[in-house]
């Protein structure tokens, strides 16, 4: 062996340089050939599934053909492998003996050993020298040393092969839930960040790169799911994972065991160990929706893991840690829950570090045109419909409407609408029509009294559907536009941005100084 260490020193490194097979055989055929009267290299890998041997990498370049055996061939050639034992023969010796063993056409004085990989036979080494050169005794012995690093080569070059593959389903699988949700990418721009949601957006930015807990304050619906991902999105912890919960689904029985884990035996039907939400969202972030809906005793183990990032299994005695970045999310006042005695006080004080408010649909209608656009081409895409865009009628409608279910109901609107127009046009009118209509009404009527569909006014323009809405912010704030009891504060947006809209839409803010008084 020690007259061979040269050579295979020079082949080893060539394996612990390249990846693919056919680059590691092309590095040592030059090396070999000082050695060995080789003329062609071949590597043949063995597919039991298909019962098929292929041409998987050869010097001088070849073409990679793949051949087709009967079961009993290939059990056959799967047996010689086995047995471990270099052969020296013919080409047209060893065709008839082993077909599959060798490419087609394939003449002269043939060196074969088989590849024996961690599952078995990976494949077959075969040298070929051309008539009259032939191999000796010692160049057979060579070539047995030669099996161990051309076989890590092809094991290298499976497993490669093995994760190219899961990294194309995977793809695959993510394009077809982006597909699903209308989306290009899971990062992309959030709809209304330059308008609507711009003070919101601008919070966010904020605090993203930070680890502080984020509370996301909003009606239902009002996009607070699409706000924690974007906060995800902006952080440190963007290659790690993002996991929703939510709090308000799950059995009080088993919020313990949902969030913290359990292990096996520690229930009736704790038939094995299980990792919670924080366990599995460890080095990412936890969205705990609806967090107001958790019962005191869940809330004094959530205290905890705020604290210190430790818990325990329910049924377990070991001290657990997880590094979890927590964004929550509520439509409740926990202000009055925790005067009321049904939130914590000490846990309000550890997830409001940082506030968040997410204004409804109706402060932000503004974003209204390019949040029903981008509804009606996902709602297109996912039925398999023609992609249109609202119409200015189509906006005026939807700008007239209060929206109680936010984003949320927007988006079935146009579920509906593009469902309603079968690709010819959309259907807003009819998507809305037979729903009741809690546009805002006179001060006398009890606060969000629907209207019936036939009761309602004619739509307004989107101009003075905003110039109401702007005017009627101004009246609630004397006027005020900036500061924290300002119409800017209130409507969601940026001052200057206000004051340019007002500009626009001829507000004089002076008329309502004292509008209340």
């Amino acid at each position: 062996m020690e007259r061979f260490a040269p050579l295979l020193l020079d082949v080893w490194r060539e394996v612990g340089r390249h990846i693919e097979i056919g680059e590691t055989v092309e590095r040592c055929a030059p090396l070999l050939a000082r050695r060995l009267p080789v003329e062609r290299i071949f590597v043949r890998r063995l597919d039991p599934g298909r019962t098929h041997v292929e041409t998987v990498a050869a010097a001088p370049h070849a073409e990679h053909t793949r051949d087709s055996l009967t079961p009993a061939e290939f059990q056959e050639l799967a047996a010689w492998c086995r047995r471990g034992r270099a052969t020296r023969a013919t080409a047209a010796s060893l065709a008839r003996r082993l077909p599959g063993l060798l490419p087609a056409g394939v003449d002269g004085r043939v060196l074969a050993g088989p590849l024996i990989g961690e599952e078995g036979a990976a494949g077959v080494l075969v040298l070929v020298a051309d008539e009259p050169r032939q191999f000796s005794h010692e160049h057979e012995e060579m070539f047995r040393a030669l099996l161990e690093p051309l076989t890590v080569a092809l094991e290298n070059d499976r497993r490669v092969a093995e994760l190219e593959g899961l990294r194309a389903a995977a793809e695959a699988d993510r394009q077809s839930l982006l597909a699903r949700l209308g989306r290009h990418d899971l990062a992309e721009t959030v709809v209304g960040a330059e308008s609507g949601l711009r003070a919101s957006m601008e919070r966010i930015e904020i605090v993203a790169p930070s680890d502080v807990p984020v509370l996301l304050l909003g009606e239902t619906g009002s996009g607070k799911e699409v706000a924690a991902r974007a906060i995800h999105v902006r952080s440190r912890r963007a290659d790690g994972p993002f996991l929703r919960v939510n709090c308000g689904a799950i059995p009080s029985g088993l919020i313990d065991s949902e969030l913290f884990g359990h292990e096996r035996g520690s229930f009736t039907g704790a038939d094995a160990q299980r990792k919670g939400w924080f366990e599995r969202a460890d080095g990412g972030t936890l969205f705990l929706d609806e967090v107001g809906e958790l019962p005191l005793p869940a809330q004094v183990r959530l205290l905890r893991i705020l604290q210190d990032g430790s818990f325990e299994r329910v049924g377990g005695s070991k001290l657990l840690h997880a590094d979890v970045r927590i964004v929550a999310a509520t439509n409740r006042d926990l202000h009055a829950m925790v005067a009321e005695g049904r939130f914590r006080e000490d846990l309000w004080y550890r997830l409001a570090v940082f506030v968040i408010h997410l204004p409804p649909l109706r402060e932000r209608i503004e974003d209204i045109p390019a949040l029903a656009t981008h509804f009606a081409l996902r709602a297109a895409t996912r039925f398999g419909l023609t992609a249109l865009a609202p119409t200015r009628d189509d906006v005026n409608l939807l700008a007239a409407y209060a929206w109680p279910g936010n984003i949320r109901e927007l988006a079935a609107v146009m579920d509906r609408a593009v469902l309603l127009g079968q690709g010819r046009a959309l259907a807003v009118a009819n998507a809305l029509g037979p729903l009741p209509n809690p546009t805002p009404q006179s001060h006398d009527a009890p606060r969000g009294t629907p209207r019936e569909p036939a009761q309602r006014e004619a739509p307004a323009t989107f101009d003075l559907a905003m110039t109401r809405h702007i005017e009627d912010a101004l009246s609630r704030t004397l006027g005020r536009i900036e500061g924290p009891f300002g119409a800017a504060r209130a409507l969601g947006i940026n001052p200057h941005t206000l004051r340019s809209r007002m500009r626009k839409l001829g507000i004089d803010w002076r008329r309502f100084r004292g509008a209340e008084r």
